[in-house]
């Protein structure tokens, strides 16, 4: 009887476990914490022209705008450059000008006289001819045969004349040739585009800020040698900034995009900053040395990415960062 009263008394203790442990509320789940470090683009602008820097106008830490100019390049040779392109590109302005309005009325008018004075040279010179042949027939011995070929010689010298300056005449009114007008074109066209080259190399002459950011580092000094291979000034990205964290397998499958998060640092660990999840790797890899995680560092992690909205500037680039979902 006593067995009995111990296996009821056994029973009613079993039974009354899992009615307390299926009754008990549901446990709240794990919050997900990740380190990581704040990370942001870097630009670092150089000229384009190999030439003297002949000011920088921004301090290392200053805040810039995009288009705001950062440094200057000296431009007196350019200038000088420039100011001959322009006068080429007058002279070939005139040039095409002067083909496109044609022949002007006083140079036809001076082109008509020539003819009109070489066909009365033409006249003058047949007058003589004749009177030379006929003095030769009439008496072998009135004319010499060197006086008589020396009228053939004018006669054909006065006649050729004629020719050239009906062709000029011809020439002066039908106007210049399509084609002399094509090349004038092209002419001036090519100066135009090396002027406006020149132009474009002036405004390059100032180093402009591309985007608002932050001042990284002045590199290059006013009196240093500029070139497109060295850099003047680093900029630092204002926005985005995120923090690159990494994550285990184990714990990836609670994270997805576009996933809100908020992010505190050492200076501020009551502040959260808020963020969303912008980027999950989907390849795995090693655990870098600078991440310190609770896993093992042979553990293989994926990077993921969260955008900050730091508005009040408070992250900086390479700091330690605390992400919390």
């Amino acid at each position: 009887m006593r067995i009995v009263k111990k296996v009821i008394m056994l029973l009613f203790l079993v039974g009354a476990g899992i009615g307390l442990w299926s009754y008990s509320p549901e446990k709240k789940p794990q919050e997900l914490v990740l380190y990581g470090n704040v990370d942001q683009r870097q630009v670092e602008l150089a000229f384009i022209e190999l030439e003297r820097i002949a000011e920088v106008l921004v301090e290392e830490g200053m805040e810039v705008q995009a288009g705001q100019v950062l440094a200057r390049q000296e431009t007196r040779r350019l200038e000088d450059r420039i100011a001959v392109a322009v006068a080429q590109v007058a002279a070939a302005e005139a040039t095409l000008s002067r083909l496109k309005n044609g022949t002007r009325p006083e140079e036809i008018d001076q082109a008509k006289a020539s003819v009109a004075l070489a066909k009365a040279e033409v006249a003058f010179v047949d007058k003589r001819y004749e009177r030379y042949n006929n003095l030769s027939d009439v008496n072998s011995k009135a004319v010499s045969k060197e006086d008589l070929d020396e009228i053939l010689r004018q006669r054909a010298v006065a006649r050729a004349r004629l020719n050239i300056e009906q062709e000029g005449l011809r020439l002066a009114e039908s106007g210049p040739r399509a084609e002399d007008i094509a090349v004038a074109e092209a002419v001036l066209l090519e100066r135009q585009r090396g002027l406006e080259q020149l132009r474009n190399l002036l405004d390059d002459a100032e180093l402009k800020s591309p985007i608002q950011a932050v001042v990284n580092r002045r590199l290059l000094e006013p009196g240093d040698i500029a070139s497109p291979q060295r850099a003047v000034i680093s900029l630092a990205v204002s926005s985005p900034k995120w923090v690159r964290a990494y994550i285990s397998e184990v714990s990836l499958g609670h994270v997805s995009p576009d996933m809100d998060a908020f992010i505190y640092t050492d200076s501020f660990p009551d502040e959260g900053i808020p963020g969303r999840v912008a980027f999950i790797s989907s390849v795995a890899e090693f655990t870098p040395k600078t991440i310190e995680t609770p896993d093992l560092r042979t553990s293989l992690v994926y990077e993921i990415r969260v955008v900050v909205d730091d508005t009040q500037n408070r992250l900086r680039l390479g700091m330690p960062a605390t992400i919390r979902f």
